[in-house]
């Protein structure tokens, strides 16, 4: 499952990698909102809270829908700016048809099939399966998106004096701290794209973004078939410190496309495909090859070990195998005339965060 971003015939200029405030900041709110996706930042979170006024936490929590299980494609900007006032005038510039749209479509965590080609501000249809929704998600998700079809002026406001309101209350102090780490990672970016070229550049971003072979198209591991363009305007890279380990790809049609991607920790590997987890699983999925890895546990064995031991035949623990191999899941050494099959325990205990993080990305 992937995100492909269509760039055939785009200079590679409009490539671009820049740090943005208010991307940061609602990578930030994320975290405030589902801190069990980011146990790195729990303790910062907690402090967070802590300090907020009741009245700024309040209206946290009733926003909240616009970066909670996603963020609003507003809040991840195209053209970053280097102060978050600039990039919220920016926001101010939206109309009111494309904003609510936006805003809608994330707080009713649809997929975009429920307003196409219409506004929920306009079209009557649109509007009432947006409510509906809202409704089935809860009170406060009901009461934010009935305020913002009634008023969205008003709304609009507050949300501003909200994001406001954050960088006094905790968002400066944060960015001050990660802004010599993004301006490090975007250094790194930039050059391999003037020396090397896109590709070098996107390896460098995650292993789960890649150019395709033609060079045609830019495809994001996401938990999601979807495609979208760049065309003239380009698509932007956004580091994020706090966003870490999810990968956000802004791809609604209309939408310049833009992917906030996380800044590596020190030392760590790269992330392990959907693709890599989905195959590990499935030869796991399989009564018999977890005998044969449950015997394997315990050490090295051949073909016809295990084939003995289990009272099969050598051509069907062959089969398993294989299968259990183009997972990775086993190491094999050749001992004369011997192959020994040993288990790749590493990569089989890691299989549960493999799955979390790309479930998350």
């Amino acid at each position: 499952m992937t995100l492909r971003i269509a760039i055939s015939g785009l200079p590679s200029e409009r490539v671009r990698f820049a740090a943005s405030p208010l991307a940061e900041l609602t990578a930030m709110l994320h975290v405030l909102a589902e801190p069990g996706h980011h146990p790195q930042f729990a303790g910062w979170a907690a402090d967070v809270w802590a300090g907020l006024r009741p009245e700024l936490a309040e209206r946290l929590r009733e926003a909240e829908f616009l970066w909670r299980s996603s963020q609003a494609d507003f809040l991840i900007p195209a053209r970053p700016r280097p102060t978050l006032a600039e990039e919220l005038d920016d926001v101010d510039r939206i109309d009111d048809e494309t904003y609510v749209t936006a805003a809608l479509v994330t707080t009713c965590g649809s997929n975009r099939v429920h307003f196409p080609g219409a506004s929920p501000l306009t079209d009557t249809a649109a509007r009432e399966r947006a409510l509906d929704v809202a409704q089935a998600r809860g009170a406060l998700q009901e009461a934010f998106a009935e305020r913002l079809l009634a008023d969205p002026a008003a709304v609009r406001a507050r949300v501003r004096h909200t994001l406001e309101e954050c960088a006094g209350a905790f968002f400066d102090g944060a960015w001050a701290g990660v802004a010599v780490q993004l301006a490090g990672d975007l250094r790194l970016k930039n050059d391999l794209l003037r020396r090397q070229g896109v590709g070098a550049a996107l390896a460098s971003v995650s292993g789960a973004v890649t150019l395709a072979p033609d060079g045609d198209c830019i495809i994001v591991d996401k938990v999601q078939d979807k495609a979208t363009a760049a065309r003239g305007a380009g698509v932007t890279f956004i580091p994020s410190v706090f966003g870490r380990p999810h990968l956000v790809a802004v791809h609604a049609p209309g939408w310049h496309p833009v992917v906030q991607y996380p800044v590596a920790e020190p030392g760590p590997a790269e992330p392990v495909s959907l693709e890599t987890v989905t195959l590990r699983l499935e030869a796991l999925a399989h009564p018999v090859r977890l005998r044969l890895l449950r015997t394997l546990a315990r050490g090295p064995h051949t073909t016809a070990e295990l084939a003995n031991f289990w009272e099969l035949s050598p051509p069907e623990v062959s089969r398993h195998l294989a299968v259990l191999r183009r997972a990775d899941l086993l190491t094999t050494r050749r001992d004369g005339r011997y192959v020994r099959y040993t288990l790749n325990l590493p990569d089989l205990a890691a299989l549960g965060t493999d799955l979390l993080s790309a479930v998350l990305r």
